[in-house]
């Protein structure tokens, strides 16, 4: 299920990453500038055409895109296309709920996959249409969590899977061979990134460092993740729209480096790394040494009821020396023989692969997960190869529901409050009506 691309293709050329068009530089001439310059009508024919050229290109970038997957749970019908697994036995995996939560801009659309239980296992597959390589291809990824739940602390995973098309889904679970893992994982204070592991020959690669999510990234409000992953070795993670981290595979995860260390290469017998020297003209002072770290306190004297029969011989206590200037050490200069740090020549590196991006089989769509705390909406699921097209479909799922579902938590938290402030004075209230009436019943039997 890991076969890869063989590392001896060509990468290809990033279709999206064009030169930079340039008008030519012309000389000054001496014929008029009606001469020189076309006539407006011939400008205008030539915009028109070039337009026309830049509509048609778009048409055809347009028709060349291709959308491997998409999901918005709009349908009750979501259940047919998705497989639960039993992979930890039923009492141990949650259930997923199809539902937009307890507050929502439009329950409707908001609809996804949210996770009903606490401290359960959730995994969950659908297929694609058709396995597909993203060889020679953009590959992205992208999806939006709701982790309603999160108050001061959230524990949760919320990461999708690409999967080969082999994976027996009833049983898919953490042990299952995936290609890319993505999305956010939280715990506590501790925990907050995004993953990204990368497959590579069976083994799951994490990222060298985190891409950490900061204080408001990790609210309860729906969160869109992407991922772009590009031919030539690149990639970019944006976090609702806005780019997160960026770089390439092989810097970024333990992938095989294009150059190595030549191990023939060995480091000169006189080659000098120490950038700093003694300096052979700095000596110790005379009498350095016999200034004691410590002397009789001076202002000490002999209590007057000491007795040296019964309490012993008297001493004065010991105070630090303020003449004591610690240990010496002479100064230190740079040293003029200094080469620099070394490091081996660099030379090819055999086992360098240039198609560590691809995968010659992605068949499926998972999420498996561990969650402490439930209430998580996953939703608007998009696997493609072209950003533009993730863009537009965020646009459609995404965007315009952002603000509302904030104006509508702001709403529901103003009448909570409201309504735990009325309790709270009706409970004082109430309080003071039993106060009066002791203190009434208490007057009668006074009387």
């Amino acid at each position: 299920p890991f076969s890869r691309i063989p590392s001896s293709a060509s990468p290809g050329a990033d279709p999206f990453r064009r030169p930079s068009d340039r008008a030519s530089l012309t000389p000054s001439s001496p014929f008029s500038r009606a001469q020189r310059e076309p006539s407006r009508q011939s400008r205008m024919v030539r915009a028109g055409a070039t337009l026309g050229a830049a509509a048609a290109a778009a048409a055809v970038a347009a028709a060349e895109a291709k959308v491997y997957f998409k999901e918005t749970f709009s349908d009750a019908a979501w259940r047919d296309r998705w497989v639960d697994s039993t992979w930890k036995g039923a009492e141990a995996m949650g259930e997923w709920e199809w539902s937009a939560g307890e507050w929502f801009a439009d329950e409707e659309v908001n609809k996804g996959m949210m996770t009903k239980d606490k401290a359960r296992f959730y995994a969950i597959s659908s297929k694609l249409d058709e396995p597909f390589t993203n060889k020679d291809k953009d590959l992205v990824v992208q999806f939006s969590v709701k982790n309603e739940k999160r108050q001061n602390s959230f524990c949760g995973g919320g990461y999708i899977k690409l999967l080969p098309s082999n994976t027996d889904q009833e049983s898919f679970g953490g042990d299952s061979p995936y290609h890319i893992m993505f999305g956010p994982d939280l715990c506590g204070y501790d925990v907050s990134r995004v993953h990204l592991i990368f497959n590579y020959n069976g083994e799951n690669l994490l990222k060298n460092e985190d891409i950490k999510l900061e204080y408001n990234d990790k609210n309860e409000f729906t969160h869109l993740y992407t991922l772009h992953v590009r031919p030539d070795n690149s990639y970019t993670v944006y976090l609702d729209q806005v780019e997160k981290s960026t770089g390439t595979l092989p810097e970024g995860w333990a992938f095989p480096s294009k150059e190595i260390d030549d191990p023939e290469d060995k480091k000169p017998a006189d080659w000098v790394d120490e950038k700093m020297m003694v300096d052979p003209e700095d000596k110790k002072p005379e009498g350095w040494d016999d200034i004691p770290a410590q002397i009789v306190d001076p202002a000490a004297s002999k209590p007057e009821d000491w007795d040296d029969e019964d309490d012993g011989e008297w001493e004065a206590p010991m105070i630090d020396n303020p003449e004591f200037k610690g240990e010496w050490k002479p100064k230190m200069i740079e040293n003029p023989d200094y080469k620099g740090e070394w490091t081996a020549k660099q030379i090819a590196n055999p086992d360098y692969d240039p198609n560590v991006y691809a995968y010659d089989d992605i068949g499926m769509v998972g999420f498996e997960l561990w969650v402490v705390d439930n209430g998580s909406v996953f939703d608007n699921i998009f696997i493609g190869d072209d950003l533009e097209e993730a863009k537009a479909f965020a646009e459609e799922t995404f965007t315009p529901y952002v603000q509302k579902e904030k104006d509508v938590k702001t709403a529901l938290d103003e009448e909570k409050k409201a309504a735990e402030k009325k309790a709270a004075e009706a409970a004082d209230a109430a309080a003071a009506d039993a106060e009066e009436d002791d203190l009434d019943a208490d007057e009668k039997e006074e009387l």
